[in-house]
């Protein structure tokens, strides 16, 4: 690792040009003298895991208002962390931030380590997460290396091969590049560099600062790259999804397991999801089936479930879950899934 041309030039532009983000300390504030919050930085970089900027700043900000130190988040309620983690998907990041939390305040005095090795071995932190607080909250020299800067890379050495296959290489790449000197601000160049001028498509090559040393824009070739290599079509689950709602306006939920998919958070009742499922009611009751379908695509595959709708009594008791009042029931604590099934059962009800 080492000062090259262009990280001397990326940083230049970054301090120029940084994109101003809640979590983010910008080169001005650090010419001041403020620090990036450590814990600030590990929140913002779980909960941009497979999102983006735009989805996660609200949350980011709600978080930092409820629990406003790891050691606040570590004392919080699980419902209460999951609620307020409810649309943002990937539930299991919500978990595991808590039990990191957890390790952290019980375990290392409510501060984080300030190193790749005791980042890395905390739950829930993996490599790249584990790299980017190291450089951003500690100026560690790691090497920070995601989708934006595998594209910057790929396009700057004009690498043809396809991803996933470059990963390894592209990092290499990349770790040439980390300078010793201010590497957090060097690894937020990179990923801002990708995310406005070097972008998957139509890249604005004629203002980029690290034009004169891209061999892929030599080339005639920045458009095209980086490749990679098909993805196979996601195949198709199916199910059935029971809203059921009392007289008084209660609504029938349960919590899903911890395990799984939208683990540990509240729910509408649901069939197994599979090719063939099998109706599976909370309750006995009258099912109206009103030829609706939620549709929800996760990582791996497409779910459809089908819509089922019960008015019942205030007698009913449930096999299943249990009746939320309505003054209580909070449709923006549920999972996108759910709540998109909310929203066509609302419409029904209203409709009978």
């Amino acid at each position: 690792m080492r000062e090259t041309p262009i990280s001397d030039e990326l940083l230049a532009w970054y301090d120029a040009h940084a994109r101003v983000m809640p979590w983010r300390v910008g080169p001005q504030d650090r010419a001041a003298g403020q620090r990036p919050d450590p814990y600030a930085v590990w929140l913002s970089e779980v909960m941009l895991q497979q999102t983006t900027v735009a989805a996660v700043r609200d949350y980011f900000r709600a978080f930092l208002a409820k629990w406003p130190t790891v050691r606040d988040l570590a004392a919080a309620e699980d419902a209460d962390v999951m609620a307020a983690w409810a649309g943002l998907g990937y539930y299991a990041r919500a978990r595991n931030l808590l039990k990191c939390a957890r390790v952290v305040a019980e375990t290392h005095g409510g501060v984080f380590p300030d190193t790749y090795d005791g980042l890395i071995a905390l739950p829930g932190i993996g490599p790249y997460t584990a790299s980017a607080i190291a450089a951003i909250a500690f100026e560690r020299p790691e090497t920070v290396v995601d989708g934006n800067v595998e594209r910057v890379m790929a396009r700057l050495f004009d690498v043809d091969t396809p991803l996933p296959a470059a990963k390894r290489e592209l990092t290499g790449l990349a770790a040439g590049l980390t300078p010793l000197q201010r590497p957090g601000d060097y690894a937020q160049a990179v990923m801002d560099l990708g995310a406005t001028i070097c972008t998957p498509k139509s890249p604005a090559c004629g203002i980029c600062p690290a034009l004169r040393h891209c061999r892929a824009r030599a080339a005639g070739r920045a458009d095209d790259l980086p490749r990679k290599t098909p993805k196979a079509a996601k195949p198709v689950r199916r199910g059935f999804v029971y809203v059921a709602r009392r007289g008084d306006g209660a609504w029938l939920l349960e919590r899903r397991p911890d395990k799984g998919l939208l683990g540990g958070m509240l729910g509408f009742p649901s069939s197994d999801w599979s090719d063939a499922p099998a109706e599976a009611p909370p309750l006995d009751a009258e099912w109206q089936a009103p030829g609706l379908e939620v549709r929800h695509t996760f990582t791996h595959f497409h779910l459809l479930l089908e819509l089922r709708t019960t008015l019942v009594s205030a007698a009913t008791k449930p096999d299943r879950g249990g009746f939320v009042p309505h003054i209580e029931f909070r449709p923006a604590d549920l999972p996108t899934l759910m709540r998109k099934a909310y929203d066509l059962a609302s419409g029904a009800f209203a409709e009978n």
